[in-house]
């Protein structure tokens, strides 16, 4: 059992919209609640009535908006939105948020970032969401600095982070910035997670192919996908196509929106990246097989890409053959 709030402790509010996503609307409970007292958590609903959720339940938060008065720090979980939920957001939800004082740390994770940013209180501002709704929110906000590369953004008064499991992430941030690093990682401990991840959310986005066509530069692109291993330079590849080097440049911008050296790249990434998760093979090995000159070029390239080493992306994403394996080291108490 986690002890109880100690005199004085920072109070969290956890503010539960409708279409509430369970998983992240407990986070900062689990994690700011396992850091020994030093933080008071408290949920509450922008009328005060039970919340329905994306899934198939119904909370009931303990406290209507009134607490909000009361915060030092002010979560708004993801909920779910569309199109033109996020244009126009509950008045509810804008009502209860004008009711927190200046000065309280508002914080966002996932889709929390678009209250904040229907209230005002980002434009201007780097602040970060889901990767997977990046058209809309800057569709909607274009006066706030997008970046969908990170986990989380810290203003230190107002602080955005990315989808899901991130929520862990800016809430082990938010103990390591009051408290210092060795109670976060006390608290993570507690939780079985790791205190710090390397990288962003670069290194979770999918980015599919663009469909091949079978006139213009589509056969070629083809072709060069089944030989990623040779230096491909830019006038093999237009011998290939029977194109001028600047026709077949032009053309190829045009189908694909990225220059052919740009695609090669980010097709040999693609490749590494399933290497180094679904085999042993070394880095330097793993250059090879997917045409970097050498191990460096493609730490580089990855790095700049997903923020991570591959070592770092190996340990995140490799897939295990035994079901067994991803034993708790370091667990502390029942139900940890």
């Amino acid at each position: 059992m986690d002890p109880a709030p100690r005199p004085g402790a920072h109070k969290v509010v956890v503010l539960a919209l409708d279409g509430v996503y369970p998983f992240e609307l407990g986070i900062p409970h689990r994690v700011l609640g396992s850091a020994d007292g030093r933080y008071e958590v408290l949920s509450a609903s922008v009328d005060g009535r039970p919340v329905r959720t994306d899934a198939d339940l119904t909370v009931t938060p303990g406290h209507g908006p009134e607490v909000l008065a009361e915060a030092d720090t002010v979560i708004i979980p993801p909920y779910g939105i569309s199109p033109a939920s996020a244009a126009a957001p509950d008045p509810q939800a804008l009502a209860a948020l004008s009711r927190v004082r200046p000065g309280t740390r508002l914080v966002s994770i996932c889709t929390g970032a678009f209250l904040l940013a229907a209230a005002g209180l980002l434009d201007g501002r780097r602040a970060t969401t889901h990767w997977e709704l990046t058209d809309i929110f800057q569709e909607l906000f274009p006066r706030v600095e997008l970046d969908v590369g990170v986990l989380f953004v810290d203003h230190g008064d107002v602080l955005t982070s990315a989808g899901a499991a991130s929520g862990v992430d800016i809430c082990l941030h938010l103990v390591r910035q009051d408290h210092g690093s060795e109670v976060a990682n006390q608290v993570a401990r507690r939780c079985v997670v790791p205190p710090y991840r390397d990288g962003g959310q670069a290194q979770y986005i999918e980015r599919p192919l663009p469909p091949a066509s079978e006139t213009g530069t589509g056969p070629t692109r083809d072709w060069a996908l089944q030989r990623l291993e040779l230096p491909l330079p830019l006038e093999e590849l237009a011998a290939h196509a029977a194109m001028s080097t600047r026709t077949f440049s032009r053309r190829f911008r045009q189908e694909t929106g990225l220059s052919p050296g740009r695609w090669l790249t980010q097709q040999r990434l693609r490749r590494a990246r399933h290497l180094l998760e679904s085999s042993d093979l070394p880095v330097e090995r793993v250059a090879h097989e997917v045409g970097f000159a050498t191990a460096t070029s493609l730490r580089r390239h990855l790095a700049a890409e997903t923020g991570v080493a591959p070592s770092a992306y190996r340990r995140t994403f490799r897939v295990s053959d035994d079901p067994a394996a991803g034993d708790v080291r370091e667990a502390s108490g029942p139900g940890r």
